[in-house]
């Protein structure tokens, strides 16, 4: 099949049996929930976007295990372009849908697991990637959605995975078997869980001698006997619940979390990536969050732009166009965007190839991207709430803008500019909120924070390759300066 459409994806959701818990009690269907079905939108828009003519170039690729047409999601990059389209792909979809879309951490993991597990049977002589390989045939011909799983809960973090009290504080292996592995433990954070095929577990830290059980990467479907789940709050989630496409913000996308649970899951022989090999356990985590702090220079841009044209709408909207400090902070915001992008397209531009032949970003600038990422679309947020004012969080709901005795009222004192309704007013504020501080604001916020590693991850990569013995020497040569 190699390329679904958007409905062929929601269908093939459908036909799994996933164990979904939210608020207590078990979901019958995901694809009908409306807490759940905005998340399920965004992945579809990969899908959909993946048919048009205009973007086949950024969404498609070609396979260089297959040969076929692939979703670029699916691909395992070949060239600094590739890399370079991929942030532009992310990019277009931010602009598209203002939410996370989902499928990026399992297209970051595959081509960190694909060029590790080469590694490793170089080293080793095991045969993981040859048992990757095979999986990658199937996910590129079968359009799959996967679930990257590399965040566990981590317990008391002054202690490595073997020292915990509780040894399922990380994902671990608690039997081997001739035909496989059992395995039990948590994945936390994991984005798009309830709308992925399969799940692709990996370390989540570099791992010592002692930690042998715990270096395990696998990949099995995400209704694999013995995984459920337990769905995350965000903040205004229960809005979706009353009926008010406008008070949601935006009311056709979204994202969503999960706590994800391996309750003794059975993992057989030719789906394992990694069993006990901790000395790469280390290199999957690196690559897998070098890609991962690339791709961030892709999505919260999209979703920066759409951020920006909201609130230079709401500045017309509200007579303030003209000011100079709007003018100024508008500018502002698109100059963080702008550099987060410039990062993202920089260490794309700088890849290079590994042995197993794809193609990983520089990591030092990569590095550097997610940095800025930490920091610029909070800026970005500030300013935008600054331009909008306090009505957008002080706004009455769509209900009483219906009302017969109250809605009058709200047309009246709400009202703006002449010629533009209060009721796009409130649109535009409501998604300044939905992206600042409601829904969307777990993937641009907070997730600009702590995803793909937390600020201080980065500042250990970029001190280990900012190469400052080397600079000194540069400044030694300048200098006139003999050892």
């Amino acid at each position: 099949m190699a390329l679904m459409t958007g409905e062929q994806y929601i269908e093939s959701i459908k036909k799994m049996s996933m164990q979904i818990y939210m608020f207590g009690e078990k979901i019958e269907s995901a694809v009908d929930n409306p807490i759940l079905r905005p998340s399920l939108n965004s992945v579809k828009a990969t899908y959909d976007l993946a048919q048009m003519p205009e973007y086949e170039d950024l969404m498609t690729a070609t396979s260089s295990l297959t040969g076929e047409k692939i979703n670029r999601f699916t691909h395992l990059h070949q060239s600094s372009e590739d890399l370079i389209k991929k942030v532009k792909m992310q990019r277009l979809l931010g602009q598209k849908t203002a939410s996370c879309f989902q499928r990026c951490v399992g297209m970051d993991a595959f081509n960190a697991v694909y060029s590790t597990t080469y590694e490793t049977d170089k080293k080793f002589g095991t045969k993981y990637f040859e048992n990757f390989v095979k999986y990658m045939k199937y996910v590129q011909q079968s359009d799959l959605t996967v679930d990257g799983a590399m965040t566990d809960p981590k317990g008391d973090r002054s202690l490595s995975p073997s020292k915990q009290s509780d040894p399922d504080m990380y994902l671990r292996v608690v039997e081997r078997r001739e035909d496989g592995v059992v395995v039990r433990g948590a994945k936390a954070h994991q984005t798009g869980a309830c709308n992925s095929h399969e799940v692709l577990v990996m370390p989540t830290i570099a791992l010592g001698p002692d930690d042998k059980d715990y270096a395990i990467s696998f990949s099995v479907p995400m209704d694999a006997e013995g995984i459920f789940m337990i769905i995350g709050r965000q903040s205004c989630d229960t809005r979706k619940l009353e009926g008010s496409n406008l008070d949601v913000g935006n009311c056709e996308y979204g994202g969503m979390e999960s706590l994800l649970i391996f309750e003794d899951v059975f993992v057989p022989n030719d789906r394992l990536f990694l069993n006990g090999e901790t000395e790469f356990a280390g290199m999957m985590v690196e690559r897998f969050a070098g890609y991962h702090r690339q791709s961030y220079g892709g999505c919260k841009v999209g979703v920066g732009d759409v951020l920006i044209g909201a609130a230079a709408l709401i500045a017309d909207y509200n007579g303030a166009q003209k000011a100079s400090h709007v003018k100024d902070k508008l500018i502002e915001m698109t100059h963080l965007n702008e550099t987060l992008y410039s990062c993202g397209i920089a260490c794309s531009a700088e890849g290079n190839k590994t042995e197993s032949g794809n193609y990983i970003i520089d990591l030092l600038l990569a590095n550097v991207c997610k940095q800025n990422i930490t920091r610029f679309p909070y800026e970005i947020a500030r300013l935008a709430e600054d331009i909008a004012g306090g009505l957008m969080v002080t706004a009455p709901s769509e209900k009483d803008l219906r009302d017969p005795k109250l809605g009058p009222y709200i047309e009246k004192y709400l009202k703006g500019v002449e010629g533009v309704s209060v009721e796009d007013r409130l649109k535009i504020l409501r998604l300044i909120e939905n992206i600042t501080l409601g829904t969307a604001a777990v993937g641009y916020r907070t997730e600009s924070m702590h995803g793909a590693g937390s600020p201080q991850a980065q500042r250990i990569m970029i001190s280990r390759q900012g190469n400052i013995n080397g600079k000194k020497e540069l400044a030694k040569k300048i200098a006139k300066i003999e050892d």
